[in-house]
């Protein structure tokens, strides 16, 4: 479902008041993933938090990728200026560890489903770390040009095949569902995905497999980059997040079509980094944002899961396009035939070490 997006709350005790109902403008500033991810922020949550307390002016920051160095780097320095940041669960995993994200009190801060079950039991085993906020479920997945392949693909592996679908690729610039698709399209169980890669040979094997189109990559760093290639006709398939092909598939017309086939799920939700500014309104607009119908209203923007359980039922119809949401949702039953559940876990324990041999593998 990847810059982070900031919170970094100018607020003062004025500000406090304000959410009462006394007007001090102050600025909010989110740092988030920007594109179609934010803007769909700003309309369910944003927008709605604002004119509820006139004394707030959210800004939004598309920060959000490079959350973990900048938050090292505000600590080592002792000037935290986030206030709240929205990350991956693999990042918000770090973070918790590194002591750079408060631990959460879910049931105490957050709001229960409308049937009263605590927000613990609604997010369920969402809730991956005691600092995780959960917001939504995405998936990493392709998408490819309808005019420019002569047969569509069907798997995973037709993204590796330069004999079936010739052409450049979009990949994103890191390690993280690379490898596992890697893999898989040479022909690993995808049960046995992370088992495989926790050898060393079985890490050469998924580089060994990319070496087979690293010729033909193009990688992007931003979600909304693969998108923009595809519809310029730069490359004939490439990977983003599953909101982002949506938009340029149901809002913007172009000829790209949804590659579904092993998917990878992911999660995306918030921290308060530790020694960020005015926690009082960051818990006010935590409680509001991520209630059950925010994160049902999310939905009728772009196509992300609401994390809570109580939100599915209230997923109806694209504020603006009058469709269906439910089938464009990766949890689809249609979509999800052949799905990888990202192991955020695993990933925390070894991001740092498969980034630089990555970063390496490029530079060579």
């Amino acid at each position: 479902m990847k810059k982070i997006r900031q919170i970094s709350l100018a607020l003062g005790s004025a500000a406090v008041l304000g959410i009462m109902g006394v007007a001090n403008a102050q600025d909010l500033v989110v740092v988030s993933w920007g594109g179609a991810y934010t803007a769909s922020q700003q309309k369910a949550y944003h927008e709605p938090f604002m004119a509820n307390n006139p004394g707030v002016n959210i800004i939004n920051d598309d920060s959000a990728a490079d959350g973990i160095s900048k938050l090292r780097a505000m600590n080592e320095a002792g000037n935290v200026t986030w206030a709240l940041v929205d990350a991956v669960a693999s990042d918000a995993i770090i973070l918790c560890e590194e002591g750079l994200a408060e631990p959460i009190d879910h049931d105490a801060m957050l709001a229960p489903a409308p049937d009263g079950t605590p927000a613990s039991e609604d997010f369920g085993d969402l809730v991956v770390s005691e600092c995780f906020i959960p917001q939504i479920v995405y998936s990493t997945t392709f998408g490819y040009r309808t005019d420019l392949v002569k047969e569509p693909p069907t798997s995973i592996k037709d993204v590796f095949d330069l004999g079936k679908i010739p052409g450049k690729r979009a990949l994103e610039k890191r390690p993280i569902g690379n490898l596992e698709w890697a893999l898989i399209a040479d022909g690993v169980d995808p049960d046995q995905v992370y088992d495989v890669l926790d050898t060393e040979e079985g890490v050469d094997r998924a580089f060994a497999k990319l070496d087979t189109i690293r010729d033909e990559v193009i990688w992007w760093e931003k979600g909304a980059q693969t998108p923009q290639l595809l519809a310029d006709g730069e490359v004939v398939i490439g990977s983003t997040y599953n909101g982002r092909l949506f938009s340029v598939i149901e809002e913007e017309k172009q000829p790209i079509a949804m590659l579904w086939d092993w998917q990878v799920f992911d999660l995306d939700g918030w921290i308060i980094p530790v020694g960020g500014p005015h926690r009082e309104i960051v818990e006010e607009y935590l409680r509001f944002a991520t209630d059950t119908q925010r994160l049902a209203d999310q939905a009728k923007f772009i196509s992300y899961g609401p994390a809570r359980k109580s939100s599915a039922p209230l997923v109806g119809k694209h504020a603006s396009l009058g469709i269906d949401m439910s089938p464009h949702m990766p949890t689809d039953p249609a979509n999800a035939k052949n799905t990888l559940l990202y192991n955020y876990v695993w990933w925390a324990d070894r991001k740092d070490d498969l980034t630089e041999r990555f970063n390496a593998w490029l530079a060579q």
